[in-house]
């Protein structure tokens, strides 16, 4: 089960599954009709706003901090933002 993988593996090798499976999921969902795409991007913004916004904000801070140190930290590599455009030009 997912869940345990996560929970038995370090920090980045949790990551590297998480953003593979974002991608997988990405990927699947990117393949869906534009009304399919929409019915997704409804739901997912439905699922943010019932959300408590302080722990959603305290998420993204934690969040933006912890991708700020692995920049730093040369763990991770940022990728252009030519390169972003071009990725989600199709959509």
């Amino acid at each position: 089960m997912l869940t345990d993988l996560l929970c038995s593996k370090s920090l980045s090798a949790r990551l590297l599954l998480m953003n593979a499976r974002v991608d997988h999921l990405l990927d699947e969902v990117l393949a869906l009709t534009a009304d399919e795409r929409s019915a997704v991007a409804i739901a997912l913004l439905d699922s943010l706003e019932n959300a408590n916004s302080d722990d959603v904000s305290e998420a993204w801070r934690a969040e933006v901090k912890r991708r700020r140190e692995e920049l730093r930290a040369g763990h991770v590599r940022g990728t252009p933002w030519a390169e972003v455009k071009q990725r989600f030009r199709p959509l």
